[in-house]
């Protein structure tokens, strides 16, 4: 009887402990204490758990379009700050702020705030606030 308690509760002890291991901190692969900012067309958005994804076109200097990707928030924090799958729109112009990321040849950062200016077909929006 002993060694099946001691069979449990070692097995508890790694299951909790793979979960604990699967949830990062963000500081290996963003620049937490810096914020770069991006603006351009939205490409992809998808809301998510642990984590939601955006896909920026941004239009740099010479005309040419590079691809963003903003790492988010998952399902419960987003929905928490008013956003859910109907917020974003392929193809609404975006701002956004961020962390960058700590390999500079990554086009990707953190997202910090995100806003949308308003226009005929839609309002304006703005979501600001630290991922977990």
């Amino acid at each position: 009887m002993k060694s099946k308690i001691i069979t449990l509760i070692v097995i508890g002890t790694l299951a909790g402990g793979v979960g604990a291991y699967a949830h990062h901190s963000f500081a290996g692969t963003y620049v937490e204490d810096q914020l770069i900012r991006i603006e351009g067309k939205v490409v992809e958005f998808n809301i998510r758990n642990p984590h939601s994804y955006i896909s920026i076109e941004v239009k740099q200097k010479d005309g040419t379009t590079v691809r963003w990707g903003g790492e988010w928030g998952g399902v419960t924090q987003l929905s928490q700050g008013g956003v859910d799958r109907f917020t974003l729109q392929v193809g609404d112009y975006l701002v956004i702020d961020g962390a960058p990321s700590r390999d500079k040849d990554e086009k990707k950062l953190l997202v910090r705030r995100a806003s949308r200016a308003k226009t005929e077909k839609r309002p304006a929006w703005d979501w600001s606030g630290n991922v977990q």
